[in-house]
């Protein structure tokens, strides 16, 4: 049932005012004052409030604004005895979805009750959906729980509060764009645009229109002005995934735009502007293509402010198994069976297996167990040929002499001479953090 709240100091009308709105099946509640209408807010969810604009303890006008700050989805119509322009002007200014006049505007109250109705019922359900996309990105939702995981998580938590341009470097499928997303949930930017463009996928002509946006009559084809992801994304986010695979022309003007804010939609000579943070990520070390002059290196030193290394999966093999929980589960209800349960071996094979594809394999993975499953179990002799008849890397025995038995050495000399900053411990090694996170979790460091 819709709740209304109807504050007013006058017992008569505030009471004559409540049956009617009863009388259209509303649940009322009432108050003679705006402390008590407060407290009313404070208990109860309320859909829109009827107040008075002169009250005992202040003016309905003024206390708008305080309601519109704690309560932004309820929606308040202001009740007056005496109609002023300029406090009708401010009501709206402050809020307000309506100003009326007591008595002469009676026969308003109920349509315009319903239509506040409405917008605050849309308001909330907007609400929600936000919620359930932050729920959906929050860092708390990526599934693992290995060491090099909750490291790559508290980093991303760490950049998240700033506006730090961040470049996120990883193998295919091991979800960029879910950091991306959960960095951006987390953020400044948050309820704010989110928008995101794989530079794989175009061309450069059709990939610069889709960044840069176009005037009407650019090129052939360009039958009217369209807005590029950059202006989309001001005040946001804009993810550009792959951007290894950017052409070197896009970079000079991508460059340009980060370094003043302003570009210039093709075929237009006005330049515009737009404020927003730069979430980049690849699978390509830039670094090599710099020096290789496949990729700008004042780009890549523009990019690389706040880098993270997202670790495959065969580095992170603890996170298989409540991956594979999570996705079994997911597919069971798509597929409307009961929730499988998953035996022992299946898991060994899923952790023996190196993962080219990563996350986004495994979820493929689970799909087609889940789909081929016959009975309530899900063994290893569902999965494909090649992982039921592959050998367990993992449990290799390491001599002495080898020379994995001496890097394992080194490395553990290294990180305790560094006292375990990963970050001093591979640049003392001279190799990148990704490798020593794969070597740490390889070794058991």
């Amino acid at each position: 049932m819709k709740k209304i709240l109807i504050i007013d100091d006058e017992e008569k009308l505030r009471g004559l005012l409540a049956r009617i709105v009863k009388s259209e099946g509303f649940d009322v509640f009432e108050a003679s004052d705006l402390k008590s209408g407060f407290k009313k807010l404070e208990q109860i969810d309320i859909d829109v409030i009827l107040c008075d604009v002169k009250l005992p303890d202040g003016n309905g006008v003024d206390f708008l604004q305080n309601i519109k700050t704690s309560f932004p989805q309820t929606e308040v119509i202001l009740l007056t005895a005496f109609g002023k322009i300029s406090d009708g002007v401010q009501a709206m200014k402050n809020g307000a979805f309506d100003y009326i006049v007591k008595g002469d505007d009676n026969d308003k109250i109920i349509p315009l009750l319903y239509k506040a109705l409405e917008k605050a019922q849309l308001q909330k359900k907007v609400l929600q959906l936000e919620k359930r996309i932050a729920d959906k990105y929050s860092f708390d939702t990526i599934i693992g729980k290995s060491k090099a995981l909750e490291q790559v998580i508290d980093l991303a938590k760490k950049v998240a509060k700033t506006n730090s341009t961040v470049l996120l470097i990883g193998e295919t499928g091991t979800g960029k764009e879910v950091f991306a997303q959960a960095i951006h949930e987390n953020s400044h930017q948050v309820g704010k645009s989110f928008v995101a463009l794989n530079c794989s996928t175009f061309s450069k002509e059709i990939l610069e229109s889709e960044l840069f946006g176009h005037k009407q009559g650019a090129f052939t084809g360009a039958v009217k002005d369209k807005k590029g992801f950059i202006e989309e994304a001001n005040g946001g986010t804009l993810f550009l995934d792959e951007i290894g695979e950017m052409p070197l022309e896009l970079q000079a003007k991508l460059l340009r735009v980060l370094e003043t804010n302003e570009y210039i939609p093709i075929g237009d000579t006005i330049p515009k502007k737009s404020n927003f943070r730069l979430i980049a990520a690849t699978n390509r070390d830039l670094k090599a293509e710099s020096d290789a002059h496949r990729f700008r290196s004042d780009l890549y030193f523009r990019l690389n402010i706040f880098e993270i290394a997202i670790p495959p999966l065969r580095e992170r093999v603890k996170d298989i198994a409540p991956l594979t929980t999570y996705f079994v589960q997911q597919f069971s209800e798509k597929t409307n069976k009961k929730t499988l349960q998953i035996a022992p071996d299946f898991i060994q094979k899923l952790e023996a297996y190196h993962w080219p594809g990563n996350v986004r394999e495994l979820k493929n993975i689970i799909e087609r167990s889940v789909i081929l499953a016959n009975d309530d179990c899900l063994t290893s002799a569902i999965l494909p040929y090649e992982m039921q008849h592959q050998e367990n890397k993992n449990n290799k025995s390491m001599s002495a002499f080898s020379m994995q038995s001496i890097e394992k050495l080194h490395i553990q000399k290294v990180l305790n001479y560094t006292k375990g900053n990963k970050a001093e411990t591979a640049r003392l090694l001279e190799i990148g953090i990704a490798t020593l996170y794969r070597k740490i979790d390889e070794y058991n460091l």
